[in-house]
């Protein structure tokens, strides 16, 4: 996730320029990042299309909707055993 308040179209239209020949620091100059930041992102970001970044945002955002309702259904079922075991 950008730090910065980068939002991945950014972030890939930054990786499509220096694709297209534009170096790094340039990019980065214009961005107001360091060039660690850019190889994090290529890292990330690299080969995807506009369209995989959006789909991978909105998997994430799922991900973690669905880890949240996994931890408050594990809490409930932890304190219902709870109280099971202390009736007997």
């Amino acid at each position: 996730m950008p730090r910065k308040g980068h939002t991945e179209e950014q972030i890939v239209y930054a990786l499509r320029q220096i694709e297209g020949g534009k170096k790094v620091i340039e990019v980065c100059r214009e961005m107001g990042v360091t060039p660690q930041a850019v190889y994090r992102w290529r890292r990330r970001y690299g080969g995807l299309g506009l369209n995989e970044v959006r789909e991978l945002r909105q998997l994430r955002e799922e991900n973690r909707k669905l880890k949240g309702i996994v931890a408050d259904l594990t809490l409930d079922k932890h304190i219902l055993q709870e109280v099971l075991s202390k009736k007997h």
